[in-house]
């Protein structure tokens, strides 16, 4: 169960019909969904000083301006899980969408069903975890700690700000060192529940980790690229 703290839910929608059904269904799973059709209006509720939302969903055509830069600016003071929600189904659109720091995007038109259950998929993966026995986390191999537990990973001791599926692709490479994966078996592994998940989208999240990973050490390049292979993690 989502902690009730955690259940307000930014709808940022400006088609009345959409909007509404999607809140009676946030609604009926036992959220509290919060509509605004704006942009600027979004940064408001977000940057408020009693905000509690848990999660956004963005349209990417809002009438003052796009969901990805929309994104963007959120992502210059926010970590919040973000779901896009567009009438668009270009690859560029969805890849573009993810390396920006969406944790999923779905295109119109959508089940509110879906979505919603997409909503608890997310928050689910962020929320608290009982820590089994001890509670240790798993040894740090080279370099990377991975903390289940907390749906966490740690690289050489700083935690990392990972989207949801960033978590999933780096916890898959770093808890088997020199395995590679190639794009099609990560595909089977982490978009376990985006079956239209086009491949590029690996080497979108990919890139979007190396450069976080090169934000903690500008000379770390862990992640290895075998050539008409796919990818893994190697000693450094």
């Amino acid at each position: 169960m989502i902690p009730p703290a955690s259940r307000t839910i930014l709808i940022v929608e400006d088609e009345p019909a959409i909007a509404d059904s999607l809140a009676y269904a946030l609604r009926t799973d036992g959220f509290a969904p919060v509509h605004v059709t704006l942009g600027a209006d979004a940064l408001k509720v977000l940057q408020g000083e009693k905000s509690d939302v848990a999660l956004a969903i963005l349209d990417v055509g809002l009438p003052d301006i796009s969901g990805f830069e929309l994104c963007r600016q959120i992502r210059q003071f926010s970590d919040i899980p973000v779901i896009f929600l567009t009438a668009r189904n270009e690859e560029v659109d969805r890849i573009v969408g993810l390396e920006i720091g969406a944790d999923d995007y779905v295109t119109k038109p959508f089940s509110p069903r879906e979505l919603v259950a997409r909503v608890r998929v997310v928050l689910r993966r962020l929320a608290p975890r009982p820590v089994a026995g001890n509670g240790a986390a798993a040894p740090a191999v080279n370099g990377f700690e991975v903390r289940a537990a907390e749906a966490r990973i740690l690289y050489r001791g700083r935690p990392l700000d990972l989207t949801r599926y960033e978590y999933l692709l780096l916890k898959t490479l770093a808890e088997n060192p020199h395995h590679v994966f190639s794009r099609a078996h990560l595909m089977d592994r982490v978009w376990t529940d985006a079956p239209d998940t086009l491949d590029r989208t690996v080497d979108a999240h990919i890139k979007s980790l190396r450069a976080k990973l090169r934000a903690v050490d500008e000379t770390s390049d862990p992640i290895k690229t075998h050539r008409g292979l796919g990818y893994s993690v190697v000693p450094e």
